[in-house]
C-alpha cells in the first residue's frame, strides 16, 4: 500500500500542476506565453513590467492558485519519493538519487511560499533545487531505479536533457524556444518520469491478481 500511495501521490501532484496551470494562465489579460513567459511568472503577486532575464509584463490574478499548486506538488512529490521504497535499489545511488529527488520537491514547496516578486532570494534557491538537484537526482535514478532497462535509460537520458537544458537557460541560449520554453526543457522532465512512474507504478500493482 505504501507504494501504491507513492505512485498515486506522484500522479495527483503532476495532474494538479498542470490543471492550475492552464487555469491561472487562462485568466491572464494579456496571453500568456508557454515561450516568453516562466513558469514562475504566473505565480507573481503582483502586475509589474519584469525586465530580467527577458524583458515582459507580468500580470498574473489567480497568483494565489499557481503558488498553492506549486506547494502541493512540492509536497507529493517528496511523498512520492519516500514512500515508492520497492521502486528502488540498495545502494548509495539508490540513497543520493532520492535524497536529491526530495530536495527538487523541497524547491517547488519554497518557490510556492515565495513569488518571484515577493523573496527573489527564496523563490531562486527554490528553482535551483528544483532544476539542479532534481535534474541530477532523475540523471542518477538511471543506475538506483529496479525497473526494466528500457525505464532506467529513459530516465537518465532525461535527467540528461533536463540538465542541458538549465546550462542552457542560465546562459540565455534559447535555441529559438524562448525563454519559457527552454525552462520547461528543464523543469518538465521531472515531472513526466514521475507521471510515468506513478501511472507505470498503480497500473502493474493493480494487474497483479489477489490470491
Amino acid at each position: 500500500m505504501r507504494y501504491r500511495w507513492g505512485c498515486a501521490a506522484w500522479v495527483a501532484g503532476v495532474m494538479q500542476f498542470f490543471v492550475f496551470h492552464g487555469i491561472v494562465q487562462s485568466a491572464w489579460a494579456r496571453p500568456y506565453s508557454w515561450a516568453r513567459n516562466n513558469i514562475s511568472d504566473l505565480g507573481n503577486a503582483h502586475c509589474a513590467w519584469q525586465p530580467d532575464p527577458e524583458p515582459r509584463f507580468v500580470c498574473s490574478p489567480q497568483h494565489t492558485l499557481m503558488d498553492a499548486s506549486f506547494v502541493v506538488l512540492g509536497v507529493l512529490f517528496v511523498a512520492g519519493v519516500a514512500l515508492t521504497g520497492g521502486l528502488w535499489r540498495r545502494g548509495a545511488t539508490a540513497v543520493v538519487s532520492r535524497l536529491l529527488l526530495a530536495g527538487a520537491g523541497t524547491g517547488y514547496v519554497l518557490a510556492g511560499l515565495a513569488p518571484a516578486d515577493v523573496s527573489e532570494n527564496q523563490h531562486v534557491l527554490g528553482a535551483l533545487l528544483i532544476m539542479g538537484t532534481g535534474n541530477l537526482g532523475l540523471l542518477l535514478a538511471g543506475a538506483g531505479l529496479e525497473v526494466p532497462g528500457s525505464l532506467r535509460w529513459g530516465s537518465a537520458l532525461l535527467g540528461a536533457v533536463a540538465l542541458a537544458a538549465v546550462v542552457l537557460f542560465l546562459s540565455h541560449h534559447y535555441l529559438g524556444l524562448g525563454m519559457g520554453g527552454m525552462e520547461r526543457v528543464a523543469a518538465f522532465p521531472l515531472l513526466v518520469w514521475a507521471a510515468v512512474l506513478g501511472v507505470r507504478g498503480l497500473a502493474v500493482r493493480a494487474a497483479v491478481p489477489r490470491p
